[in-house]
């Protein structure tokens, strides 16, 4: 098992349980109050984040992953789209609450098209899915199992509800490759080619 604590920019993975609601609003005598609530993050799920032949790459949240994480200024957004701000940890209308199986969230969504247009498409639900962007300070990689466990963000920059889940086309990104180890393993593989080559040039003369 290898560890890592270089900070990465992370953007979560599609997990249907990453739910996302309309809900109740908070002064129920403002019928205009547009409240959604969901939970954008579980601990211990494990999520396939992509195949490769038969072997399929996992990702884990440790229970204890936001422990000492910045909170303080998290934004809720349309698509991890920052200028379809919505709401906001620092002036109280996104409330953040970490409990024993994740990370709940409630919003008060703003009072504009882009908020008015999101909440109309969560409540009909045409949107149901929310992820978020998220700092790494540490995580493992069991090669075993293939499987990373993130251990501890630094920072949670974004909560969104989100159209289309991220890697669903499972797609690779640099990051991953990395995290994954195929890189080192791709070095090799072309180390040996080299040398392959090498011993069919010498067996010509």
């Amino acid at each position: 098992m290898s560890d890592t604590k270089n900070t990465k920019l992370y953007a979560s993975p599609y997990n249907p349980k990453f739910c996302i609601r309309s809900a109740p609003a908070a002064d129920d005598s403002d019928n205009k109050q547009r409240r959604i609530a969901g939970t954008a993050m579980l601990f211990g799920e494990k999520t396939v984040l992509f195949s490769i032949g038969d072997i399929d790459y996992c990702e884990i949240i440790d229970a204890h992953a936001l422990d000492g994480c910045d909170m303080s200024d998290c934004v809720f957004t349309r698509n991890h789209q920052t200028d379809k701000l919505l709401a906001r940890t620092k002036n109280n209308t996104l409330q953040l609450s970490v409990t024993e199986h994740g990370l709940d969230f409630a919003a008060d969504i703003a009072d504009t098209q882009d908020g008015r247009d999101t909440f109309e498409l969560i409540k009909r639900g045409d949107i149901e899915a929310c992820s978020f962007f998220a700092e790494i300070e540490e995580a493992s990689y069991n090669v075993e199992t293939h499987t990373r466990t993130i251990l501890k963000f630094k920072r949670l920059n974004d909560v969104s509800a989100v159209t289309f889940p991220a890697y669903e086309n499972t797609s690779i990104d640099a990051e991953m490759r990395s995290a994954y180890g195929f890189e080192e393993a791709e070095t090799a593989a072309a180390k040996q080619k080299i040398e392959e080559a090498k011993k069919k040039i010498l067996l010509k003369f």
